[in-house]
């Protein structure tokens, strides 16, 4: 099998490493449910396990590889560590004030906003592939939210439009310096953390049923998901990066459907339906784009 040129290798990696922690993220609603607890001891107790993983895997790597990997990656690594924990704090708020419905659909502005971000600071012009997957994933998600986008609140719903354009602001300065920012959105959750303890009154004040599941989703599912998804930037745009997070938008439902049997409803079916379709077809123009790189970069014999 003839191998890969190197900048087309490079994306497929990242687009791997991209789709694997999508996938993660979807367990982080679910996970957030079972706990059974307030919204700010949530935000404190997941953000505090998610901190503690991120140093021990840090402390780990330096031991073992003796390599000496920054925290927080310079000046870009500060924005992306700040941007991503006033995420964590507006995604909580918009999970708690508002309808999934509505969550979902917000969220979905993430590849608008991460496309026109790179347009604007990257010169990073989208093709009319992306456009086009793009587009078929909002009319998918606005098929989900049909039924209920009137009963959410407001405030709940501009905290979901705030998290959609954070991240994407995130991946574009991630993007834009090149640079592994993997451990960025780990480290940050530190502040929501402290934040989370202090709205909930203290350690004494926290409020879950069922801390365990918290500390799967803090301990393992966020600090995988995050550091996928933080390092894809570096090897694929920001466009791309941001459709995978739509993968919680696909399927967080379905996970709690068959957790809580709360049975999705035909539009969400069926905008779900839509926008896997689309991510999937984008994904595979992906692969056949860097197989034609592959095969336009070989040696040619003379005739």
């Amino acid at each position: 099998m003839t191998p890969l040129p190197a900048d087309a290798a490079l994306h497929r990696k990242g687009l791997l490493i991209t789709a694997f922690g999508g996938l993660m993220l979807t367990a982080d609603i679910p996970l957030i449910r079972l706990s059974d607890g307030d919204a700010w001891s949530v935000l404190a107790v997941r953000s505090a396990f998610t901190f503690v993983s991120a140093m021990l895997v840090w402390s780990l790597i330096r031991l073992v590889t003796g390599q000496k990997t920054p925290m927080v990656p310079g000046l870009p690594g500060l924005a992306v560590t700040a941007l991503y924990g006033v995420s964590s704090i507006t995604f909580m708020l918009a999970v708690f004030n508002t309808t999934t419905a509505n969550l979902v659909f917000m969220l979905a502005f993430n590849p608008m906003f991460s496309a026109l971000l790179s347009w604007a600071f990257l010169k990073e012009r989208p093709r009319p592939q992306t456009f086009l997957a793009m587009a078929v994933m909002i009319a998918g998600v606005s098929l989900i939210v049909a039924e209920g986008i009137a009963a959410g609140n407001m405030w709940g719903d501009l905290a979901a439009f705030a998290s959609s354009f954070i991240l994407a602001s995130a991946i574009t300065i991630s993007r834009k310096a090149g640079t592994d920012m993997g451990f960025a959105p780990l480290f940050a959750t530190f502040v929501p953390a402290l934040i989370g303890l202090a709205m909930a009154g203290g350690p004494a004040s926290i409020t879950l049923a069922e801390p365990g599941w918290l500390a799967l989703n803090g301990l393992v599912i966020i600090p995988v998901a995050f550091w996928c998804l933080a390092t894809g930037p570096k090897y694929v745009s920001g466009p791309e990066v941001a459709m995978f997070y739509l993968l919680e938008t696909i399927l967080a439902p379905v996970w709690i459907w068959m957790i809580f049997a709360e049975v999705p409803s035909r539009g969400a079916l069926a905008g779900g339906a839509i926008m896997i379709t689309a991510l999937v077809a984008h994904s595979l123009w992906q692969m056949g784009e860097s197989r034609r790189a592959a095969r336009s970069n070989l040696p040619r014999h003379p005739a």
